[in-house]
């Protein structure tokens, strides 16, 4: 009875420990933590982008993200046990009508934050507001420097390497192989074009005004980019940076080969698709332009082994059958979408939007598979770069060639 008693008591006492260990662990333990867009079911994510207009052809960059959220929610249950819900709206590349998107998705929606907003400009303009609010605005598809600044804007990101560098990383190429180069520049006249315009000039330095023989802008809503291109084939260039988007770059691909034309052409990298740009362009004109490249493009037989595009590509024929795979934004929508997932894995439970931030800056070592080897994403809360490492490459009329 004795030795029945005492079990007991030894039963009751080691349940009465676990409860007490279980309260205290419970008490330590965070509390789950929801801003605006974010429950214990869902967070909500906002979009502007351009599925019409002049920039449209970029829109394929929503549609994939679209794609892989809906995929997230139905095979692994969205984010930490959250659905994703996407809101993407067409601005047809108009500020004035992003501006109107985004104010509709932040006070309407309620979204938790806003993701992957095409162009320098439409970022430009929604910059502002966004911050004031205090809403996440992360991850542009645009590349200006001015959208890492987190001591000014410290709700604002971008994602590919910023145009700065990337105009400085072509001035390197051509005074190391062409230090006598006359260079013409063909510019979208906005934040966009200027960025790169500033980066190639710090980039040439002190030869940069004898060098530069001529620059020319645009406005992204001209017919055509005809009247620029002989004025800058008129003055003697032999080398052409094209700080453009892909409707511009493929009209000043092809016309270059109609003037009979050959400079050494350096493409921005946001336009080097091979379906957006260099097929509208014609194949056989773009042989020889050059790029920054970053992600391993579909489209280039020598990835056609590689274990992340052999997955890539089996996603995309189950989640966008009849897509044209040869479109490399469809590659970087994607790995866009991948690391907003990393982030908000990493926020947890708590899925403020102070938290959401907090882990933007607090991304080490991580790797995405469609990108290139040796790339890898660290932030610092005063480093909001996400995408830095480049490589140059050249056309060779079916894929790219990496250039020593």
């Amino acid at each position: 009875m004795m030795n029945r008693g005492w079990r007991a008591c030894v039963r009751l006492g080691a349940a009465a420990a676990m409860a007490a260990a279980s309260f205290v662990s419970g008490g330590a333990m965070a509390e789950p933590k929801y801003g605006p867009g974010t429950s214990d079911r869902e967070i909500k994510i906002g979009q502007t982008i351009a599925y019409s207009g002049p920039a449209s052809a970029y829109g394929n960059l929503g549609k994939v993200e679209a794609a892989y959220f809906k995929w997230l929610n139905e095979k692994k249950g969205g984010v930490n046990g959250r659905k994703i819900t996407f809101i993407s709206r067409d601005d047809a590349y108009q500020p004035p009508k992003a501006i109107e998107n985004v104010r509709a998705l932040v006070e309407g929606d309620e979204v938790a934050l806003i993701f992957g907003v095409l162009g320098t400009p439409i970022n430009m303009a929604i910059r502002p507001y966004l911050n004031a609010k205090k809403v996440p605005h992360l991850f542009n598809a645009a590349g200006s420097s001015a959208f890492n600044d987190p001591k000014r804007y410290p709700w604002t990101t971008g994602w590919q390497p910023n145009l700065h560098d990337e105009a400085k990383f072509y001035a390197q190429h051509v005074l190391k192989t062409n230090p006598d180069a006359k260079i013409a520049v063909l510019y979208q006249n906005d934040d966009f074009g200027k960025d790169m315009l500033n980066g190639l000039r710090d980039g040439l330095g002190d030869r940069a005004d004898s060098m530069i023989v001529s620059a020319q802008s645009f406005q992204p809503t001209d017919p055509t980019v005809d009247s620029p291109m002989v004025i800058m084939k008129n003055a003697g260039a032999d080398t052409l940076m094209l700080f453009t988007y892909a409707k511009q770059a493929a009209q000043a691909i092809s016309k270059a080969a109609d003037l009979n034309w050959k400079p050494a052409m350096y493409l921005h990298l946001g336009s080097a698709s091979v379906g957006a740009t260099l097929k509208p362009a014609g194949l056989d004109k773009s042989v020889g332009v050059m790029t920054a490249g970053f992600y391993k493009d579909p489209s280039d037989p020598k990835w056609k082994d590689d274990p992340a595009i052999k997955e890539w590509l089996a996603w995309m024929k189950e989640n966008m059958p009849g897509a044209d795979t040869n479109d490399a934004l469809y590659v970087l929508g994607f790995a866009a979408a991948q690391t907003l997932e990393q982030v908000l894995k990493q926020a947890g439970d708590d899925l403020t939007r102070e938290n959401i931030m907090k882990q933007v800056g607090n991304l080490k070592d991580f790797k995405l598979d469609l990108l290139l080897p040796g790339s890898a994403i660290n932030t610092s809360p005063d480093n909001y770069a996400i995408v830095t490492y480049m490589k140059l490459q050249r056309f060779n009329g079916n894929s790219w060639d990496f250039v020593d």
